[in-house]
């Protein structure tokens, strides 16, 4: 799946990062390093990048004005939202192309426990090996 990806122009690392802050909404690199499991000065660089595109803002923290706070911006969940799009395309032409009927149902079925799985992997913080 990962050779169909839009090209946008982001790394698989930098689209991760514009991920976990839509999913977070506000919060620090601190605790976006945290998330991905990757040091906060590990994220420097692609913060940066995510920056200049204007996909993400940066501001000061109002009670503790050495924090920064990072959020997305509406470019950021517009790139966001086409990415999904363009992935779910390509995977439903897959499955049109690739499943039996039978292979179908069976993944509709399945899909709502991998996505119970994912979501509790997400509200504990853990990423998959």
């Amino acid at each position: 799946m990962r050779r169909h990806r839009p090209d946008h122009g982001l790394t698989l690392s930098q689209l991760e990062l514009l991920g976990e802050v839509s999913r977070t909404g506000v919060t620090t690199p601190a605790e976006l390093g945290a998330r991905l499991q990757v040091r906060a000065q590990s994220l420097t660089d692609s913060i940066n990048e995510l920056l200049t595109r204007g996909l993400i803002s940066r501001r000061p923290d109002e009670r503790d004005r050495r924090r920064q706070l990072i959020e997305m911006t509406p470019a950021g969940a517009a790139l966001l939202e086409a990415d999904r799009a363009e992935r779910d395309a390509w995977l439903h032409r897959a499955m049109a192309d690739t499943l039996t009927d039978l292979e179908f149902d069976l993944l509709m079925l399945v899909a709502p426990v991998l996505r119970k799985l994912a979501l509790n992997d997400a509200k504990a913080g853990t990423l998959a090996p």
